[in-house]
């Protein structure tokens, strides 16, 4: 079983240079040859995954949002969170895909268009399924891990829930959820912080080794949400693609991989709630 989980650990980091040759691919392929003078639109995803199975999500999404608008788009990578961040914080995406939290920060430059209206989100507490863990209070001392600080539900909410029980653990951020799920799976952490749709995009051989122990409360899911910069006809245009896009049976397989269950209109009053959460406490900014 260990054998099996560091071959697929060697995969995932394998996949990092396919994402780049491919990322490189989808801009300069001749399917999407291009005037020079058409705009490329940057597109950017919170790297929750590691960065070969975004790039499989996100690359038939853009595809057929690009063949359904006439609009250019170009996925562009972030190798953690935190590169991601400093990237929104800078207004280098044109469209990008970020947790609640994230979106409350950037709501100055960024205006929210789809998520997903029918599933909300939730933080996870995993261990392995032979640990003899049960509940919040058993973690007191252990070493738990979490995709970084900001990782809304993952880690800022289970961090809330962890103090308000007067529980403290020994944190430590791994980067990115499936490294969270290998390093519980594999006996190298006592639990980690996750989400539950996350969780079950994981390796059946990875989610088989887990256990979960704790869910927090449900908060309005991940949004996409376009610059301020563009105008209102093609953030408009975008977001009646995505929804659209979700209406179809071939468009909505390809966005239940993001995860989006049911893809809806976004807006910023979705997220007003977090505010009331405490969760600056936890929050590192770039």
């Amino acid at each position: 079983m260990q054998k099996n989980l560091m071959i697929q650990s060697k995969r995932i980091v394998a996949g990092v240079l396919r994402f780049m040759l491919c990322a490189a691919w989808l801009a300069i392929s001749p399917s999407n040859a291009w005037a020079d003078e058409t705009p490329v639109f940057k597109v950017g995803v919170v790297p929750q995954f590691d960065s070969r199975t975004i790039f499989d999500i996100w690359t038939p999404i853009l595809a057929q949002l690009q063949a359904t608008t006439g609009r250019r788009f170009q996925l562009v990578g972030s190798p953690n969170i935190p590169d991601f961040e400093k990237k929104v914080a800078q207004e280098e995406f044109d469209f990008v895909y970020l947790n609640p939290y994230q979106a409350l920060v950037a709501s100055s430059n960024y205006i929210p268009l789809v998520r997903d209206v029918a599933t909300p989100l939730e933080g996870i507490i995993v261990v392995h399924k032979d640990s003899p863990i049960h509940d919040l209070g058993e973690l007191q001392g252990k070493t738990m891990d979490f995709p970084a600080p900001n990782a809304l539900a993952a880690s800022l909410m289970t961090r809330a829930q962890l103090d308000q029980a007067g529980v403290k653990v020994q944190v430590r951020y791994v980067k990115t959820h499936t490294t969270v799920y290998l390093n519980v799976a594999l006996g190298q952490t006592d639990a980690g912080g996750g989400v539950l749709q996350t969780l079950e995009d994981q390796p059946a051989a990875v989610r088989k080794q887990l256990k979960v122990i704790y869910k927090t409360i449900g908060v309005a899911s991940h949004p996409v949400l376009a610059s301020k910069r563009l105008s209102p006809a093609l953030r408009e245009q975008v977001r009646s693609a995505l929804i659209a896009m979700g209406e179809s049976s071939d468009g909505r397989a390809m966005l239940l991989r993001v995860p989006f269950d049911r893809v809806g209109r976004a807006v910023a009053e979705d997220y007003v709630t977090l505010k009331r959460m405490g969760l600056e406490k936890y929050y590192v900014p770039n």
